[in-house]
């Protein structure tokens, strides 16, 4: 069996932010970061110092078994731990309301951590809050839209995994009719069900996806109530961009395929699964923290936070299953190194649904085209809702 073991956000938002910013709101805001994170002084452009050696600490706003986003990041803190050679303190169920955000992180900078990580978008304002008053610690943030001197926010380019996992659906499907179970019509989401085909079609031309938006990132009740609508619509794989390993307990259960999201959800569904989208973070985090007890690190030169390819430890896949064709499982490796090499998932032409051309041929959306992209592409049968 083939194995990348690489390691996605719960992802940027929760529930209650689709009552307060439109799609296109959030794919702005995310994408510059200005809304939300401020101007960066330039006189504060030199590298961050750090008082001491790093003492490090992760406040997670789950529990860290939850199978998804926040054991993601418990287990690259366990990998980081082993590689940096250092303890690595953490506190769950620290939910994405700034005040309880801000005393987690007061109590632990009183002990003596000076380097500290988020866990989600929603602690982005209260993590603002603290780098401010506390300018000599260092404060990092996955799915995080605020930066500063001392503050990076950082996601992973997921379409990149999803479409590796794509190739894997399009190459198991039978019936060239493949399911994605998304969580809310963002562009951070829109973009993984597009490369998801993007990929299938790298390997089967003729497929099509049928996509159903849950409007949550983390309901099973209406993941298995989409997941099964799926079903009934003819697909035999089951994608997904949301937090519970649902949609693949449901292909299991329906004796089809599925691929998972967040981390390897074979221990779910280990008949059913056989590629997953998976969040490494211990990758771009270690080397960061090196970088902050080196003085080298300098988040005013990313004033808009970091953006990570698959090649800096941001997405990878696990993969990949015992039922994936070794033809299709050699296309994943070689597409995976071309990714590793610079290509870029959607260079054009790219066509949405009513065959408007959003990307021409021969060109790349740049990264707000990316966090804005309010359509789906051709093959892709479902609406934005």
């Amino acid at each position: 069996m083939y194995v990348i073991q690489f390691i996605s956000i719960v992802l940027i938002g929760r529930d209650f932010m689709i009552k307060k910013l439109s799609t296109f709101a959030i794919g702005i805001a995310i994408a510059l970061g200005i809304t939300m994170s401020g101007k960066i002084d330039q006189a504060s452009a030199s590298a961050f110092k750090l008082d001491g050696e790093p003492k490090v600490a992760m406040i997670y706003f789950s529990e860290v078994n939850d199978g998804g986003w926040t054991q993601a990041l418990y287990e690259a803190r366990e990998r980081m731990e082993a590689e940096l050679g250092m303890e690595i303190t953490w506190v769950e169920k620290v939910p994405e309301v700034a005040s309880q955000f801000i005393n987690a992180a007061e109590r632990l900078i009183r002990r003596g951590h000076n380097v500290i990580i988020g866990g989600a978008f929603g602690h982005s304002d209260a993590i603002k809050t603290m780098s401010e008053k506390h300018p000599n610690v260092a404060f990092l943030n996955p799915a995080g839209t605020t930066n500063g001197p001392n503050l990076n926010g950082f996601y992973g380019r997921t379409y990149e995994s999803q479409y590796l996992c794509g190739i894997a659906a399009g190459g198991l499907t039978k019936t060239n009719k493949i399911g994605f179970v998304a969580a809310n019509p963002f562009g951070l989401v829109n973009w993984t069900v597009n490369a998801y085909l993007l990929g299938a079609r790298q390997v089967n031309p003729d497929v099509t996806l049928n996509v159903v938006y849950t409007g949550s990132w983390n309901d099973p009740v209406k993941e298995r109530s989409a997941a099964q609508a799926l079903v009934e619509q003819g697909i035999d794989v089951i994608g997904q961009h949301v937090d519970t390993p649902t949609p693949q307990v449901v292909a299991q259960e329906n004796g089809i395929f599925g691929t998972g999201h967040h981390r390897d959800m074979r221990e779910f569904a280990d008949q059913a699964t056989q590629c997953s989208s998976i969040w490494v973070w211990d990758r771009y985090l270690a080397p960061t923290i090196k970088s902050i007890a080196a003085g080298t690190w300098n988040p005013s030169e990313r004033p808009y936070g970091d953006f990570v390819h698959i090649s800096s430890g941001g997405t990878d896949i696990s993969c990949c299953g015992d039922k994936i064709p070794a033809d299709v499982a050699a296309k994943i490796e070689s597409e995976r190194q071309a990714l590793l090499n610079g290509k870029h998932v959607f260079e054009g032409p790219i066509y949405d649904q009513e065959g408007n051309i959003r990307v021409k041929a021969g060109e790349t959306p740049g990264d707000g085209d990316l966090w804005g992209m309010d359509y789906l592409i051709q093959g892709v049968i479902g609406q934005l809702n």
